[in-house]
């Protein structure tokens, strides 16, 4: 189903090190592509951003103020591109791949061990039957320190599950995330 349009661009092996340039050098990354039973995604460089504080203000899921969100930039050494989530924050970002989910099957997204070894703990993301798009992606840095976020590398893992095709599904019933585009998309209420 992935090679079908399923996810886009689709790595039909587990990636591990990627050619660095023209040279022949290559450079370890965090795996992204097919593993056992999923898949796992990599972080668009396209946007990142972190909650700050604004006195006076509270964060509304049912008025979101888009000023609570702070773009940050995104960096780059030898090691890759990367964005710095602070100490004891929390940020959001999208995946760079974009996922059309079949009527039969329904997604969860979890964050990848290598990841949570250094205190980034991403939120549990569903992605129901129907649903399309470029997932935005929930990040909580619980360590003391900045902690980078690789983008172009693996940073959360896609499990499949897989049943009959479900009576109303999320394109039927006209989700409110649907087609997100490679951008953070904000909290929405129906």
């Amino acid at each position: 189903m992935a090679q079908q349009g399923m996810i886009s661009p689709f790595e039909p092996s587990l990636i591990c090190k990627v050619r660095k340039d023209a040279s022949l050098e290559v450079q370890p990354v965090i795996s992204y592509g097919v593993s056992s039973y999923g898949y796992d995604l990599r972080l668009s460089s396209a946007e990142f951003r972190i909650f700050r504080h604004l006195p006076g203000t509270i964060v509304d899921p049912k008025n979101f103020n888009p000023c609570n969100l702070e773009p940050i930039q995104l960096h780059t050494d030898p090691n890759g591109s990367y964005f710095i989530l602070p100490a004891h924050s929390y940020g959001l970002g999208v995946a760079l791949e974009k996922i059309e989910v079949p009527g039969n099957i329904t997604v969860i997204c979890i964050g990848k061990s290598t990841y949570a070894r250094c205190g980034i703990i991403a939120n549990i993301t569903p992605a129901e039957a129907t649903w399309r798009g470029h997932l935005t992606l929930e990040f909580s840095n619980s360590s003391s320190t900045d902690c980078r976020i690789y983008a172009n590398d693996g940073v959360v893992k896609l499990l499949f599950l897989e049943g009959e095709p479900c009576a109303i599904s999320y394109d039927t019933r006209q989700g409110k995330y649907q087609d997100q585009a490679e951008i953070v998309t904000l909290a929405k209420v129906c």
